[in-house]
């Protein structure tokens, strides 16, 4: 493992945590020259994701510092490699979590390189060539073709960054539950960056969606502003309870340790939990919502490429896209703190190409 190799000829700059206090600053690095099968890509915006906090302030213990974090990544390409024929110079494209995976395993042969035993992440990763991957806070990418997708012209680049990594992983389990049925009914546990696409994708094809939330203060946005049909406040037994067995599919964001229980109860016999948020503490699964409701409770991560970009197609079909408040790169340690405490609707991205004082 390197940092760089001496393939890595060109400067770019960005912005890096060099240390586990958390604080972002400018930094000069080194990325590879584009390859046969690379892109280049000049980064226009980038997504603050929850994860580039804990990576920030290595909260798992895995980080390798600097760390140049970003993992929603949308911008142009700006140089094409001579295997590479699916993108041209000029086409708006996307990054988002996979940088690397094995290509031979029964995974990767079937699209779902997310979950390959030697995946490698855009940021925090270990490349091919053996050196450290580099985020999107970052003003150049060269990524590998396999990795990128096509962002439809119809979606703002900015709004679509965070689809990249918020999107995919709701869109997924969604997917493969079959849960995207007109007339079903749809719990989404959690009003943040995943909780409100998910909303957005429930109502695209046509389900009723509740929205199930600690915070009573969101009833007003999650209805009027996302189009949500119900509110249930999880800490109201009276609530909960009025609504047990009412719903077919449940998506669960939340990132923060918690009770399976009583979100079990509101789901229908037979019904499914996909569980896509990633608490730092393990949550609580009781057994008995499970085996008297004969339920299921499965786990997701992001998605495949192949599933990325249909995915992002049928955000372009129904003009999905993320709420977003845009930050310059100088104040991207502000939005970190505001992220820390969840004040954000619903997710930051970064402005890579604007003017920074940082």
């Amino acid at each position: 493992m390197a940092e760089t190799t001496p393939n890595h000829t060109q400067t770019v700059f960005g912005w890096a945590a060099k240390d586990s206090s958390g604080k972002i600053a400018p930094f000069v690095f080194k990325r590879r020259e584009n390859g046969v099968d690379d892109v280049t890509i000049k980064v226009l915006y980038c997504g603050m994701c929850h994860t580039d906090l804990h990576y920030i302030k290595n909260d798992w213990g895995i980080t390798m510092y600097p760390v140049v974090p970003g993992h929603e990544i949308t911008g142009i390409i700006t140089k094409v490699g001579s295997n590479v024929s699916n993108f041209k110079v000029g086409d708006r494209v996307g990054v988002g979590c996979l940088a690397a995976s094995c290509l031979k395993c029964e995974f990767c042969k079937d699209s779902q390189e997310n979950y390959c035993d030697q995946l490698q992440f855009t940021y925090n990763g270990i490349f091919w060539d053996g050196s450290i991957t580099y985020g999107g806070y970052s003003q150049m990418l060269v990524a590998d073709r396999r990795y990128v997708v096509h962002i439809p012209d119809s979606l703002p680049l900015d709004k679509a960054a965070p689809l990249l990594c918020a999107g995919i992983t709701v869109f997924s389990p969604m997917k493969q539950h079959n849960m995207l049925q007109p007339g079903k009914r749809l719990g989404v546990v959690g009003l943040g960056g995943l909780g409100h696409i998910a909303v957005k994708f429930g109502k695209a094809f046509g389900l009723h969606v509740t929205v199930i939330s600690t915070s009573p203060s969101k009833e007003t946005e999650a209805k009027m502003r996302l189009g949500a049909d119900d509110f249930l406040v999880s800490t109201d037994p009276r609530q909960m309870q009025a609504c047990a067995r009412s719903l077919d599919f449940i998506i669960d964001t939340v990132s923060a340790k918690h009770s399976l229980g009583p979100i079990l109860e509101l789901l229908k016999i037979r019904g499914t939990l996909a569980l896509v948020g990633a608490p730092d503490k393990p949550v609580e699964l009781p057994s008995f919502p499970l085996i008297f409701g004969k339920r299921t409770v499965s786990g997701s991560i992001i998605g495949g490429i192949k599933e990325t970009q249909e995915m992002m197609d049928v955000c372009g079909k129904y003009n999905i896209t993320s709420e977003i408040e845009l930050v310059t790169p100088d104040h991207i340690n502000e939005a970190l703190d505001r992220l820390a405490r969840n004040d954000v609707r619903y997710r930051f991205v970064i402005d890579i190409a604007s003017k920074s004082n940082l």
